[in-house]
């Protein structure tokens, strides 16, 4: 991705900062809650609250330590709500996708955790993140765990939420954080990650296309200078994975990889599923800019080739009956049977098969040019 000298993302012209104060936010997951009162009595109005402070603190510590991969909204009038992006890290089968949470501080914050919320689409591509939208994670006390994994009211911040959720759990084999699911190592579980691997960079394309088509506001040039740079990779990665050159996950910077030689065992309904999902990337990859010509170039080629019609299908059988039929008559002549046209094929086959060869196969030989 194109970055300014200070690492801020650059969008037609201006700089994309990590850090903002927007004003809309309308279409925020926890837009109906803690409404704010217009009295001094709101925590989130009143700035003397020990809640408004803790927020304003959270925003200094987000615009200096956010890294370069998180991005972060808050709102003017809604002091309550908060919005961040987390970029796909390369090495895992999230990589160059775009991931969005909601936050929420409560009234009494910080004495309990935000509540945080996944924009899914309806899709569970993680073990901890649900298709309704919930985040399942010790830090925000909805997971079991130790003691000093869970929400500390004078320790923890929101950077350690983004943090985790980033390297916790859009980790490189996602597969492993649901407990019970074997252990890192053991050949039968790798497998099983590989599989689950699979499906996650499926649904972390589906994600590009929901985004594409229906970017987060605040967040739509973002969105669309993110998948114009990236869009060509993405693409790459998918010819990659589809053919088993590398290993879901691992496709590099300008089409290295991190993978062996030797190819890779991809599954028949990953290949499918790739296939169908490749038109639909190009085609919304292209409309924001990205440099996908040659791709669009080859789906009008495979477009512009319609299917054989059923007289095609049929005078091809025909070709193909034609062929085998003077097969016969030369096998017949070299096996010395009579040319009566009630030779039976069967026994034309049973007498040739003595010779060491198939009749069938003879046939099928011919058809493609064999001898």
């Amino acid at each position: 991705m194109d970055l300014s000298e200070n690492g801020e993302i650059e969008v037609t012209g201006a700089s994309f900062s990590r850090f903002d104060v927007v004003s809309d936010q309308s279409d925020h997951s926890y837009f109906l809650l803690n409404r704010p009162k217009k009295d001094a009595g709101d925590c989130f109005v009143n700035e003397n609250s020990k809640t408004h402070k803790k927020i304003v603190q959270e925003w200094r510590i987000l615009k200096k330590n956010l890294p370069e991969s998180i991005f972060v909204r808050v709102y003017e009038k809604r002091i309550d709500l908060l919005r961040a992006v987390i970029v796909g890290a390369s090495g895992t089968p999230y990589h160059d996708g775009l991931f969005f949470f909601d936050l929420a501080f409560p009234p009494d914050y910080p004495a309990r955790p935000p509540q945080v919320h996944y924009r899914s689409y309806g899709m569970r591509l993680n073990p901890n993140l649900y298709a309704n939208g919930r985040v399942c994670l010790s830090l925000l006390n909805t997971w079991a765990g130790k003691k000093s994994e869970k929400w500390n009211p004078s320790e923890s911040t929101v950077l350690q939420v983004l943090l985790s959720i980033q390297a916790l759990v859009l980790n490189e084999k996602p597969y492993f954080n649901e407990p019970g699911n074997g252990m890192l190592g053991r050949s039968i579980w790798e497998k099983k990650s590989q599989a689950y691997n699979e499906d996650v960079f499926i649904l972390s394309c589906k994600t590009m296309l929901f985004l594409l088509r229906r970017p987060p506001r605040n967040f739509e040039e973002f969105v669309a200078r993110h998948f114009r740079e990236l869009g060509n990779r993405i693409v790459r990665a998918c010819n990659a994975y589809r053919t088993g050159a590398v290993r879901v996950g691992y496709y590099g910077d300008f089409g290295s990889s991190s993978s062996s030689s030797t190819s890779i065992d991809v599954s028949d309904r990953f290949k499918a599923s790739v296939q169908k999902l490749y038109p639909e990337l190009v085609t919304a990859f292209h409309r924001v800019g990205a440099s996908v010509g040659n791709f669009v170039e080859r789906l009008k080629v495979e477009i512009q080739t319609p299917p054989p019609s059923k007289a095609q299908e049929v005078a091809n059988l025909q070709r193909g009956v034609g062929i085998a039929k003077k097969v016969l008559g030369g096998i017949t002549k070299i096996l010395g049977l009579k040319k009566s046209g009630k030779i039976k094929a069967d026994a034309a086959e049973k007498k040739f098969s003595r010779k060491g060869c198939s009749f069938a196969m003879l046939c099928v030989s011919v058809r493609e040019g064999g001898t």
